[in-house]
């Protein structure tokens, strides 16, 4: 039997404990369903990714962060690279908290992707590597003008320790957009001082 599908078995027997007369009994089965849905091993995540739907996907893709390392980081750059925006989404915002390097050239290119949100999650992901190399990268988001992008910009470049960019964020306290000035005021608040 595939570990996909004992997985599955476990889950469907144990479901049908959570009814059951003796309370000590639903809270054994709810206690092991909580342990299935969380990590399980790398062949079942990896196997969810290849078949399971949209939502098994993604809960695999929370999984493979969870495990992170070596065996997590393909499947993690292939899916930042799909074409199913939650997918993709998620596969970033992950490569981002793994802040591996070798992610780097996947996260510069999403920073081009046709969706903002998309933009939006490589913008922060890319603050995570706390590299003041990438604030070339960043620094255009700065002028987007609209609450989302500049406001990811303003706090990966503060993580990021740009501090020549204080009146620049400074500048965005000012912003019509209520997201960037707070996001700004933040970024404020963790710069270092030079």
């Amino acid at each position: 039997m595939k570990p996909f599908e004992s997985t599955r078995k476990r889950r469907e027997a144990l479901v049908t404990l959570l009814t059951d007369p003796s309370e000590e009994v639903q809270t054994a089965a709810a206690e092991a369903l909580e342990r299935l849905e969380g990590i399980g091993s790398l062949p079942e995540i990896l196997e969810a990714l290849k078949k399971g739907d949209r939502g098994t996907k993604i809960k695999a893709l929370y999984a493979l962060g969870k495990i992170g390392g070596e065996e997590a980081l393909p499947p993690l750059l292939y899916c930042a690279a799909r074409p199913e925006e939650d997918i993709k989404s998620v596969a970033v915002e992950l490569l981002g908290v793994l802040a591996d390097r070798r992610a780097l050239p996947v996260l510069v290119e999403r920073l081009k992707d046709t969706s903002a949100a998309i933009r939006a999650k490589a913008i922060a992901a890319l603050g995570n590597f706390r590299n003041p190399a990438l604030a070339k990268e960043l620094l255009p988001f700065l002028d987007a003008g609209d609450g989302l992008l500049d406001a990811e910009a303003v706090i990966s470049l503060a993580r990021i320790g740009e501090g020549s960019l204080e009146g620049r964020f400074l500048d965005l306290l000012r912003s019509p957009h209520p997201q960037t000035r707070e996001a700004a005021a933040r970024a404020l608040g963790v710069l270092r001082i030079t």
